[in-house]
């Protein structure tokens, strides 16, 4: 990673020996997850930290349980192994579908969930999906326990809550009540991170659809999917939901996509999403791929 100063590698084997490093070095460390994108941005030039402190040993933190019909993904849970684990693909397909389109194989072994959402990386998959199902991340530290919905926990470009005394150990996925599904857009590669990424979700009097890679956080407008919450939802609603999204976004430009391109992108990929958790036999969440912008 450089020349210079050598970085100090700390590797705690439990959860309260990591906390305590955490509290003890504050924002003079950097936290490892998975690693995957730190080792970009350090190779880069964006970060400079003098110590690392790696989560690899903590086993605390691996774990996948379901309790009282809640998900719960241990920080240190990798991608594939939420792609894989069949208790996620039977009753969260959309997570694992979601998970398992993140760019290879080889990413998704590294990559983790709690790395994911402390990178706050607006171009990744998860944020998006985990916000749709009401996903909250659990935030430790010596001074106690809290925990934030996804779309509080990110605050912009590389930005989140996390206080410099605290650690993203778990994220907790309410029992999935209604279809759900994840549609991924690209511009470029197959492996590509998206150009537009769409998730929705609907249970009994609720309508959620949440926009990812299109600006600094993920974006969703509760009074907008209001009208598709409850009864039958057809072409021509699906149809004005995508639009005003749309409309109200202010989507960034960058390789993967210019503004306008984006906005022709999210009117398409909102109305499908709605579509297809709006229809009959949708219940099983998987959803399907984003495959054009235009129809």
């Amino acid at each position: 990673m450089g020349g210079g100063t050598a970085v100090e590698w700390l590797a705690p084997s439990s959860l309260e020996e990591a906390l305590a490093l955490r509290a003890e070095r504050g924002g003079d460390t950097t936290v490892v997850a998975g690693g995957s994108f730190l080792a970009i941005l350090m190779n880069q030039g964006f970060v400079a930290p003098t110590s690392l402190l790696s989560l690899g040993k903590v086993q605390e933190l691996r774990g996948i349980d379901v309790v009282d019909g809640e998900l719960r993904l241990g920080a240190m849970v990798s991608h594939r192994a939420v792609e894989r684990d069949p208790v996620i693909r039977r009753d969260w397909p959309v997570l694992s579908r979601a998970f398992g389109l993140v760019a290879s194989p080889r990413v998704r072994n590294q990559a983790t969930v709690g790395g994911v959402l402390a990178d706050a990386d607006y171009a990744s998959d998860p944020p998006a999906v985990l916000c749709a199902v009401n996903a909250r991340a659990v935030l430790r530290s010596p001074r106690g326990v809290r925990q934030v919905a996804i779309d509080e926990l990110i605050l912009g470009f590389y930005e989140t809550c996390i206080a410099e005394d605290e650690l993203l150990t778990e994220v907790r996925v309410p029992a999935a009540l209604g279809p759900a599904v994840y549609r991924k857009f690209r511009s470029r590669s197959s492996e590509d991170r998206p150009c537009v990424a769409v998730a929705a979700a609907r249970s009994a009097g609720r309508l959620r659809v949440v926009v990812g890679a299109c600006a600094e956080v993920p974006q969703h407008y509760p009074d907008v999917c209001a009208e598709g919450a409850d009864g039958p939802i057809d072409d021509a609603v699906a149809r004005e939901i995508g639009a005003v999204y749309a409309k109200r976004m202010a989507p960034l430009s960058d390789s993967r996509g210019s503004a306008e391109y984006r906005r022709r992108v999210v009117a398409v990929e909102v109305r499908r999403a709605v579509e297809m958790v709006g229809a009959d036999g949708a219940g099983n969440g998987a959803g399907r791929e984003g495959a054009g912008g235009e129809e």
